[in-house]
């Protein structure tokens, strides 16, 4: 079985397009890189933010193989699953193992609210099928089924379950879990503007949106807090926290394109249905992004020992 800590930030990268539709390999690369030059810990493909709803299976499976060969060996490359069928979400793990993934994300049915047996069945049947490491999404706020400790019992059966993207907007759900399973599942914070509540509460690792616009305020905000270096790191989240909200919003997509356009690792463009902001909305995101940017921090250098001692 593949390894991943599931421990640091992993950003849900952003599907860059052109005008004509197509991927943007070379806007991609350039965020990718910026990625990586932060220090994150691995990256996720495909995921809500990747617009995976739009994206062919195909073009998953070309993405991933292109972040594959970009990253190089420096950091896991995750697939993200979010399929409406199980056929389909094992067709997806079983090309991702192919093709070179280290792990997967895995949400639950889309379109058809499952149940609590419906939906295990469709997530053990994923773990059954790949020796891939799996990261299961309990986003019930926006996917309207939640993952509850009974479930997470069963899925405990499977050692490549092996963490949760929580994302309930229930920060004791952190405890709960750690006082059920211990060390069984990593958690990773999937909410940014819960970002510095989840970490300072034990989270392992912070599944990052605004990650893709400014990717060293988030590494650096998440090595200050497990250093313990909680006023270091809450002065940045402050200054940060009008730009997590543009997490929480159905926007997300095109709030945090716009965002990532700001600081030049991104463009705006979006899939159809979605479309570009104009009017008042784009004049009104595009005043929280510049008003961010006017009174950007400087950074601590934390890879300096003294930082982190």
């Amino acid at each position: 079985m593949n390894t991943i800590s599931w421990i640091g930030v992993y950003p849900a990268l952003l599907t860059p397009f052109k005008a004509n539709d197509e991927v943007d390999y070379e806007v991609f690369e350039k965020n990718l890189n910026a990625q990586l030059e932060a220090g994150v810990d691995g990256v996720i493909v495909a995921g809500s933010l990747g617009e995976a709803s739009t994206l062919s299976t195909a073009e998953k499976f070309e993405i991933l193989k292109f972040a594959i060969k970009a990253v190089d060996g420096k950091v896991p490359v995750i697939l993200n699953i979010a399929e409406p069928t199980t056929k389909e979400a094992l067709v997806l793990a079983k090309g991702a193992e192919e093709i070179g993934a280290a792990g997967l994300m895995l949400l639950p049915p889309m379109r058809y609210k499952a149940d609590d047996r419906e939906t295990l069945t469709y997530m053990t049947s994923v773990a059954k099928s790949t020796s891939l490491p799996i990261m299961v999404y309990n986003n019930p706020v926006d996917y309207g089924i939640f993952i509850n400790l009974e479930m997470f019992e069963e899925l405990a059966k499977y050692p490549n379950v092996q963490a949760v993207k929580e994302s309930t907007r229930d920060i004791s759900n952190i405890t709960r879990m750690k006082n059920r399973f211990g060390d069984r599942f990593k958690i990773l914070c999937g909410v940014d503007p819960l970002a510095f509540e989840s970490l300072a509460a034990g989270a392992d690792g912070w599944v990052a949106g605004l990650v893709d616009a400014f990717p060293e305020e988030t590494v650096t905000i998440y090595q200050l807090v497990k250093a313990g270096e909680y006023q270091a790191a809450l002065d940045i989240y402050r200054w940060f926290l009008p730009l997590l909200e543009l997490d929480i919003h159905p926007k997300l997509v095109q709030y945090i394109k716009l965002a990532a356009a700001a600081t030049g690792i991104g463009t705006e463009y979006v899939r159809a249905p979605r479309l570009v902001l104009e009017g008042e909305e784009h004049t009104r995101i595009s005043k929280v992004i510049s008003d961010a940017l006017a009174v950007r921090p400087a950074l601590p250098d934390w890879k300096s020992k003294n930082v982190l001692a």
